[in-house]
């Protein structure tokens, strides 16, 4: 059996997929509201694919509870799936973890036989060998013997999060290789993923996550920052010459008719938003530095990730006047999701009204309940594309949503903006 505590996107994700598996999940969570929305088979937030596989697997082989001595005794395997958060200077905040951990270990029955505490939150490197552990140790727990303690990073998009748990392209475990019970645990679990299990030191687990993120970040900034040097030169088709550059063939594979994914990475947009990708950049600049590293090329990053946003606003201010209607199309931070958290809409709509510009309506699948429950803007939001564009003088595409890739030629009427280049040259 297997306890997941903390049931937001990876965690919930994480519980229905092993359920998936067959396994028996026992699910917690601290936000009464969410446990509520679960209990009742809704889905707190749109992610493809799992609002019908709790539907399926609640009160089947999933179970949500309050019951942590329970579900932790009758449990070998108990996954920590909290937030980690940074805190104003882009530390990570740990307390979240440090919090289920106590309570995990406070309960006597934990000791009665081996158990396998599984870190699957986002930590920067050394946080399980420097300080989960010895936190862990003044328990007066055994590790290595009465409890196992290991890392294993999440490697999920958002709007792709079940298939990529399901058909993982890899699971990465950071446990002492002395740890043989806990690796034996770990293949029982992850064995029917039909995946490679890589198992490496703690410290290299949760490089290797920060090394993703980071990496995706970078090459979308460095994308942007050549954008910005297209946009100054002129007469240069920026969405044309970044997808002739992915046809160099060592983008694709060995079945040459299938591009490297990673490669839409390499193209220009508004800059890169969502939990993760600004979270995990700033903490590993953050860990540079309190390390007397120079990160100049993660400085850099981030950096050109606020230049894009100054540099595309300052096109409209020359080109739009500020009685014009602007229709914003897009406030998640990606398509399929509805989450708003760092979405580049939030940051332009900001900079919009900063500038003078009030007469700003805005369109989103999605997300449009999320991002005003969560920002307090005086704007105006439609019920459909065909309404903004309707009201809209201007139109400034800030996802790239399938709907407004379909209606193209619709967008093409009015003056347009297309800052994530997805409407064809």
């Amino acid at each position: 059996m297997i306890t997941v505590i903390g049931l937001g996107f990876v965690g919930l994700t994480t519980a229905l997929g092993f359920a998936e598996k067959g396994f028996t999940v026992y699910g917690i969570d601290i936000d009464e509201k969410k446990v509520n929305q679960l209990i009742e088979g809704e889905l707190p937030f749109h992610e493809p694919h799992l609002a019908e596989k709790l539907k399926y697997h609640l009160n089947n082989n999933f179970f949500i509870t309050d019951d942590l001595q329970h579900a932790s005794s009758t449990s070998e395997l108990i996954i920590y799936c909290v937030g980690t958060p940074n805190d104003k200077n882009g530390k990570v905040d740990l307390s979240y973890i440090f919090h289920s951990l106590e309570q995990t270990l406070s309960l006597q029955e934990l000791k009665d036989k081996y158990r396998l505490l599984l870190i699957k939150s986002t930590v920067p490197p050394s946080t399980l060998e420097t300080k989960i552990k010895p936190f862990v140790e003044s328990f007066n727990v055994k590790i290595g013997k009465e409890i196992g303690i290991a890392s294993n990073p999440e490697f999920l998009r958002e709007g792709n999060a079940w298939d990529d748990f399901i058909n993982p392209d890899r699971i990465v475990i950071g446990i002492d290789e002395e740890d043989k019970k806990g690796f034996t645990l770990i293949n029982k679990y992850y064995k029917p993923f039909h995946s490679p299990i890589f198992s490496v030191t703690p410290n290299t687990a949760e490089f290797i996550k920060y090394l993703s993120n980071t990496l995706l970040s970078t090459l979308i900034s460095f994308s942007n920052e050549q954008s910005m040097l297209a946009h100054t030169l002129g007469n240069i088709e920026i969405a044309k010459a970044f997808e002739v550059l992915q046809l160099d063939k060592r983008w694709f594979t060995t079945d040459k008719s299938k591009p490297v994914n990673m490669a839409k990475y390499v193209y220009p947009g508004c800059g890169f938003g969502g939990y993760c990708l600004p979270k995990d950049t700033q903490a590993l600049l953050t860990l540079n530095k309190e390390l007397q590293l120079t990160p100049s090329i993660l400085e850099g990053v981030v950096l050109t990730n606020q230049k894009i946003k100054t540099f595309l606003l300052e096109k409209i201010k020359k080109e739009v006047d500020k009685e014009e209607v602007i229709g914003i199309l897009g406030l998640a931070f990606k398509p399929n999701s509805d989450d708003v958290r760092e979405s580049p809409s939030k940051e332009f709509i900001e900079k919009l009204y900063d500038e003078g510009y009030r007469n700003i309506i805005a369109y989103d699948p999605l997300a449009i309940n999320n991002f005003k429950s969560n920002f307090n803007y005086n704007i105006k939001y439609a019920k459909s594309l065909h309404d903004t564009i309707e009201k809209s003088s201007t139109l400034i595409v800030l996802c790239q949503w399938e709907e407004f890739i379909l209606q193209k030629d619709r967008l093409k009427e009015k003056k347009l903006f297309d800052f994530r280049y997805c409407l064809g040259y």
